[in-house]
């Protein structure tokens, strides 16, 4: 039996409470998926692998479900402190061929830069398994003109969550790409 999925969604989420475990809670029931029981795998798109709207996706999930995800996680109680968890994807040209996820958690950093970060962990990733020369210390505009010249990778994507800390508690942060069959 070959047990590979063939859809996928991105989703993210945050919560703050005064127990770290609640907060993760909350993080996952921001993000929709608080019903699941969540199974960590590694980085791996499957080939054929549909990407779909986390609106679709949140439809087909059934309470109690065993879920498999790729999941990046921060939490912290330091009032202030911006935390961002985040989701790469490159997905390569040959839809034949799979493509990579990477999970990205980081303190002080916005957004951007830590989906930024997420991104090129997953092209660097997937850029190794083609054996594409990839400089991961080239900024990234100069990575993206390795991609078109070798024409292997169509694009990249993520997913990110990040929040400054207000509340005393923890709070935590949550990014995921969800796979159903």
């Amino acid at each position: 039996m070959k047990f590979v999925p063939k859809k996928m969604f991105f989703t993210k989420g945050h919560g703050t409470h005064r127990d770290e475990l609640r907060s993760f809670e909350l993080a996952l029931r921001s993000a929709g998926i608080e019903k699941c029981n969540l199974v960590h795998i590694s980085s791996i798109l499957p080939s054929g692998c549909k990407i779909i709207s986390k609106k679709e996706g949140l439809k087909q999930l059934v309470p109690g479900m065993i879920t498999f995800c790729v999941m990046a996680r921060g939490s912290s109680d330091e009032k202030n402190r911006l935390l961002a968890a985040s989701i790469g994807c490159a997905i390569p040209t040959d839809k034949g061929t799979y493509g990579y996820l990477s999970e990205h958690k980081a303190y002080g950093e916005s957004e951007k830069i830590a989906g930024d970060y997420a991104e090129d962990l997953a092209a660097g990733m997937l850029a190794s398994t083609l054996g594409i020369e990839f400089d991961e210390d080239k900024n990234w505009d100069e990575k993206k003109e390795v991609f078109k010249i070798s024409d292997k990778i169509v694009r990249t994507t993520n997913i990110t969550q990040s929040t400054v800390i207000k509340k005393k508690g923890f709070t935590t942060v949550v990014a995921a790409a969800i796979f159903l069959f």
